[in-house]
């Protein structure tokens, strides 16, 4: 579910951004403007929004390199950033609600994925608190929710 897209009273003031061509976000959210992109590339300007508000997409978009490049992308349109994730550390992964695999090697824990058919979980990047921190330039707070990490640039 999309809380945000949902539940803000001015959605005319969000803009959203995906991968994909937007039709069925078009569709189910006619009043918030949609833009084709990647989160490791934006189309905007610097400093083009007050906010940047990404929840739970740096673990989808590649490794380190990329979600490095994703957090430098939005530091660079927003005037404060709130970037979330799962919280590698947690026992039990939020994608797969498996427990303990996603803490093995990938050796070990791809087979594991496909065995239960969860396969597309092998191609998510989970970040620690620290891992999380260590991709931003400068001050950042990670406020650790326990499944949830959340970093904060304000």
């Amino acid at each position: 579910m999309n809380f945000l897209e949902e539940l803000y009273p001015w959605p005319e003031q969000i803009t959203a951004l995906g991968l994909h061509d937007g039709t069925g976000f078009r569709a189910r959210y006619p009043s918030i403007p949609y833009v084709q992109g990647d989160a490791c590339d934006l189309p905007f300007e610097d400093g083009a929004f007050d906010v940047v508000f990404s929840n739970a997409v740096i673990e989808h978009v590649g490794g380190r390199e990329r979600q490095r490049r994703m957090v430098l992308e939005a530091v660079r349109v927003g005037r404060r950033v709130f970037i979330t994730t799962p919280n590698r550390l947690f026992p039990v992964e939020v994608h797969t609600r498996l427990p303990l695999v996603h803490w093995l090697p990938d050796s070990l824990s791809h087979p594991v994925y496909r065995a239960v058919g969860k396969g597309f979980a092998a191609e998510n990047h989970l970040l620690s608190a620290r891992g999380l921190a260590a991709l931003f330039p400068g001050r950042v707070r990670i406020v650790n929710l326990g499944l949830t990490l959340v970093a904060i640039v304000d």
